[in-house]
């Protein structure tokens, strides 16, 4: 083989390998990156219904068997937090997948232990607590935003991986997920909220302000990573560019990471309804929704 054919040869194979590359901001190297097919709508419900049965069976299973479990969501703005959970919550008991999404802390909260408005919300046996937003708002937020003194972030950092080995070691299963985003997503899906008048009140003057800071979240979440990442809590990284396929992504990845069977079921069947001759429906003086549709 000439050596012009084998530097051709061997310049191919480093390109090939180049997909399996990951640069530190999470993306794929542009060379290496190739247009993936849009998934239709139809696909994209037909999938998410079988999920969403897998979702029902997990609920059974940790009612019966009254395991605890924890998932935190973090990300950036409009990584698309919101619409996992939604997809998540949608087709299962409020009193088994409880949502906890806390506003800004009172003077209060302030003064506490700063773990301590957390804590409650933990999951008990038999619940499925999902944090939109967690505790990590320390090591995000509240860093770049400048909420927070440097030392008491360094100090959380250092103590998160305590709380949680403590978390873990009372039995909760606990799962960590960051949804990445890319910057021209980003922009793309801020744009929209501004004249869509369903989103909106998702368009936050803090979410104008973070915009514009997207290398220091970028460093505040590499420091999170270093400091929190552990065999027993490690952060899990979902690619969020693409709504539909993430969700998927994203709900598939949590049934594999939680040890649930299916929970034995009875064999239902609707009981014959009451007869009564002499009771007629009377007319009540109530007010009624004016049929429009």
């Amino acid at each position: 083989m000439s050596k012009k054919k084998e530097k051709k040869n061997k310049q191919g194979q480093a390109e090939a390998h180049a997909g399996t590359l990951v640069t530190t901001n999470g993306s794929v190297p542009k060379a290496a990156a190739e247009p993936k097919a849009k998934m239709s709508r139809k696909e994209f419900e037909s999938e998410l219904e079988k999920l969403q049965v897998e979702l029902v069976k997990l609920q059974e299973w940790v009612k019966v068997s009254g395991a605890k479990v924890c998932v935190l969501f973090e990300g950036r703005d409009a990584a698309g937090k919101g619409g996992i959970i939604k997809r998540l919550t949608e087709r299962t008991s409020p009193r088994v997948f409880r949502v906890v999404a806390l506003q800004s802390p009172t003077e209060r909260e302030k003064s506490q232990m700063y773990f301590q408005r957390y804590m409650p919300h933990l999951p008990a046996a038999g619940e499925i607590v999902i944090f939109d937003r967690s505790y990590y708002n320390r090591a995000g937020v509240e860093r770049v935003m400048g909420f927070c003194e440097e030392k008491r972030v360094l100090k959380f950092l250092e103590d998160v991986p305590k709380v949680e080995k403590s978390m873990v070691d009372s039995g909760i299963i606990l799962i960590k997920y960051w949804l990445e985003v890319s910057p021209e997503e980003q922009t793309k899906r801020l744009s929209a909220r501004i004249d869509d008048g369903r989103k909106t009140w998702k368009l936050t003057p803090m979410d104008l302000r973070s915009y514009s800071k997207w290398h220091d979240y970028s460093r505040a979440r590499d420091d999170m990573f270093k400091y929190t990442h552990t065999d027993f809590a490690p952060w899990i990284v979902a690619d969020s560019n693409d709504k539909k396929k993430a969700r998927l992504n994203i709900i598939s990845d949590l049934l594999t990471r939680i040890p649930y069977k299916e929970a034995p079921r009875q064999k239902i069947k609707l009981p014959k309804r009451q007869k009564d001759t002499k009771y007629k429906e009377p007319k009540h003086s109530v007010a009624r929704v004016k049929e429009k549709f």
